[in-house]
């Protein structure tokens, strides 16, 4: 039992603190120095991907319209994904030379009607996000700077969750969380070899994309593939994207077991990618990190079994808190109180591996997700940033 408990915390020391820590010191080996170059401007087409997106595409595109940036190097392109609601409707009613809709007749998913607007995208660049994204103004012009060098292939942002008085469990464990993604993002970077994107914003050379398979996510495949091409991946502290949180558990569950399915079944479809540092970084960031709920799993039962001992005992005793805590977030959140980082921070820990190891699951059992619901809670402009 001893040594079932030690291969579970090694696990967890591995994934959440021995990763990053050995990033950090290849950074200082094999350091990247791309040149930035503020008045570098090259022609940029957005494309939004939008399904039943009413209640947030027309301040999206009248947002995204409003960049600051020569308008004659702006494209924005929607594409509807065969949207039942007013979501046609309200793009459609948005007069700008620079806008382009195209109507998506049978339902295909996201990827499906990406690839369509990059066939008629002309920018040199193909900046990728979503209709329930808040970007900044000058939010593109910091993120093309770093394509003024030609070995630049992609570039990705910085995410937030949108914060508000009475935030839930969810709210605020995603802050923690992406707070955490960022801090390995920057290191990354330093290597230029950012391991996924956020697909709310993201850029890359056009060409340098190819159509994407319908079952995986964009953020992870762009990125995979731009880098094995031998271009650098990196990130932009300055340019944030700030979205709303779903509320509910069940919607974060099933968001959070697509991803990871998605990104199980990328292992195959991308095998030929992922070697060297590639399946390094993947492995120890993404996979042994979706598998948490193993090594949790290894360090409860061998704590149990060895509570005899007094060292074990007050392991144990920590161990009931933190699910304790993990508990209270869950009630918190279901009877829709606010909750502070003490109960957020466990629950949201606990749901995510949950989620996963079910989304690993799925993806052995053959489960797809070429289309899927949105989260309905995330979205609705009732947020500020």
């Amino acid at each position: 039992m001893i040594f079932l408990f030690w291969i579970g915390v090694a696990w967890l020391g591995y994934v959440y603190v021995g990763y990053p820590l050995m990033v950090a010191v290849l950074a200082v080996v094999r350091r990247a120095h791309p040149v930035l170059q503020d008045d570098f401007l090259p022609t940029v087409s957005v494309l939004i991907a939008a399904r039943n997106e009413e209640k947030d595409i027309g301040w999206k595109v009248t947002e995204t319209l409003q960049w600051v940036y020569p308008t004659d190097r702006l494209q924005v392109l929607v594409a509807s994904d065969a949207s039942e609601d007013r979501t046609d409707e309200i793009v459609q009613a948005i007069m700008d030379r620079r806008l382009t809709f195209v109507r998506m007749n049978q339902r295909g998913g996201k990827n499906r009607a990406l690839n369509s607007l990059a066939q008629i995208a002309r920018g040199e660049l193909l900046f990728f996000t979503d209709a329930n994204a808040h970007i900044a103004p000058n939010c593109l012009r910091r993120m093309v700077r770093h394509f003024a060098d030609s070995k630049v292939g992609c570039v990705t942002g910085s995410s937030h969750t949108v914060r508000k008085s009475g935030d839930g469990a969810i709210g605020s464990g995603s802050a923690v969380y992406l707070g955490y993604e960022s801090v390995i993002n920057r290191l990354e970077s330093q290597l230029g070899a950012v391991l996924v994107c956020d697909g709310a914003i993201f850029c890359v050379r056009r060409s340098l994309f190819r159509p994407l398979l319908p079952e995986l996510a964009n953020d992870l495949e762009l990125p995979l593939r731009i880098r094995h091409a031998g271009y650098l991946t990196r990130y932009e502290p300055g340019a944030s994207v700030f979205e709303k949180d779903t509320r509910s558990p069940m919607e974060s569950f099933n968001q959070r077991r697509r991803i990871a399915a998605q990104g199980m079944l990328a292992i195959w479809k991308l095998r030929s990618l992922l070697n060297g540092m590639r399946g390094w970084q993947f492995g120890s960031r993404k996979f042994l990190r979706w598998l948490t709920l193993l090594p949790l799993t290894f360090v409860t039962i061998s704590t149990f079994a060895l509570c005899s001992s007094p060292v074990f005992r007050a392991i144990m005793i920590l161990q009931l808190a933190f699910y304790g805590l993990a508990l209270a977030g869950l009630v918190l959140t279901l009877i829709g109180r606010s909750a502070g980082r003490l109960v957020s921070v466990p629950f949201y820990a606990l749901l995510g591996s949950l989620s996963t190891l079910v989304g690993v699951i799925d993806a052995c059992l053959g489960r797809r997700f070429a289309v899927w619901d949105i989260p309905t809670l995330s979205r609705g402009r009732d947020q500020t940033t």
